[in-house]
């Protein structure tokens, strides 16, 4: 077993695959942990061009998305988007959860290209790839600067949170649902809390976002509850007590993805089941190939989010026999509003210009 650190998803910082050298640390340095709670968050500010990252994957339900940060506080140690860390020359292990960056000039940006002549909505999904309530939103506010602006311009969007933070949001969120401006989707990996704070250790509890969930639903926002990923022999047993639970909180419609490993992810989370399930470790990846036609990971559209083979078609024959069960809506995609779409007047150049009369 290697070395587990307290309140960190990753146990290494391995190099990006764009990194020519590795670096090998001597056995007997000592590691910078920042004492007991292990290596310390940097957060920095940058400057970004633009703001609306536009998607053509058939997979997803969205085809624009708002990332107000890069990198994750929450350290889950399966997170897709550890990768990207590398086009900045950063690690995808610890960098990626404890140097963060945010996007200062998102809400200048998103006022700008929502004012351009032309510009047609279509619903603009918050946390594509990291989450917009990690725990430094709440010092930050990026996120909800970005919900004010699109409440002024009558924008629809999408969310995606494992964070009850979001319920700070709530009024803005309520007036968006009013004009069915919004939907939510709570990530709930397991109702495990021992298993939790191993796999997401930075995230609320599952309780809490079975709270943020009844919260929502509570004020009129529709929300859903997205099961993922869902981790063979780890915990894919709890994927009809997930949607059970989160029904009689309130969600309407449900999701699930199956683990993605792409590039560096995979040895993370070799090392992690290692450390932390060391006794199931083979078996767990040897399910895992078992859905991904003998790969650690299939990057193919079609397969990549729910597998292929007989134990993938299992897995997706018991999320549409409980979502019909408990009543969810299977994938469900809300029509979210588009026709009420509007720039406000004090940002129309069109308004401000004086012209002589007589």
């Amino acid at each position: 077993m290697g070395a587990i650190i307290k309140g960190r998803g990753a146990a290494d910082n391995r190099e990006g695959r764009f990194e020519r050298y590795r670096v090998e640390p001597a056995e007997e340095a000592a590691d910078d942990r920042g004492g007991a709670g292990g290596p310390r968050t940097e957060v920095r500010a940058e400057r970004s061009r633009r703001i609306i990252s536009g998607n053509d994957s058939p997979d997803l339900p969205f085809s624009r998305s708002i990332n107000p940060y890069r990198g994750c506080e929450h350290g889950c140690i399966y997170c897709f988007a550890r990768p990207t860390h590398a086009y900045l020359n950063l690690s995808p292990g610890l960098d990626f959860e404890t140097r963060l960056y945010y996007k200062q000039n998102a809400a200048e940006l998103l006022e700008r290209e929502l004012s351009r002549p032309g510009y047609r909505p279509q619903a603009i999904q918050l946390g594509a790839n990291t989450d917009p309530y990690q725990p430094i939103e709440r010092g930050i506010g990026l996120t909800r600067s970005l919900l004010e602006v699109l409440l002024r311009f009558r924008h629809p969007v999408t969310i995606v949170t494992k964070s009850h933070l979001i319920l700070r949001d709530l009024d803005l969120l309520g007036e968006l649902a009013k004009l069915r401006l919004c939907r939510v989707m709570v990530s709930v990996t397991t109702l495990d809390e021992a298993l939790k704070r191993g796999l997401e250790p930075r995230t609320p509890s599952p309780r809490a976002r079975l709270q943020a969930i009844e919260a929502l639903a509570r004020r009129g926002v529709p929300v859903g509850v997205l099961a993922a990923p869902m981790i063979p022999a780890v915990n894919d047993h709890e994927l009809e007590a997930i949607l059970k639970a989160a029904a009689s909180a309130g969600a309407r419609s449900a999701g699930y993805v199956l683990l993605r490993l792409p590039h560096e992810v995979a040895p993370l989370f070799e090392r992690w089941l290692h450390d932390h399930l060391p006794l199931r470790a083979a078996h767990v990846l040897s399910r895992i190939a078992a859905m991904r036609e003998g790969r650690l990971n299939d990057a193919r559209f079609g397969s990549r989010m729910a597998g292929r083979g007989v134990e993938a078609r299992l897995l997706a024959q018991r999320f549409a026999l409980a979502c019909r069960r408990f009543g969810l809506a299977a994938g469900e995609r809300v029509q979210l509003e588009v026709g009420a779409f509007r720039v406000p007047a004090d940002r129309d150049p069109q308004l401000g210009l004086d012209f002589e009369t007589g």
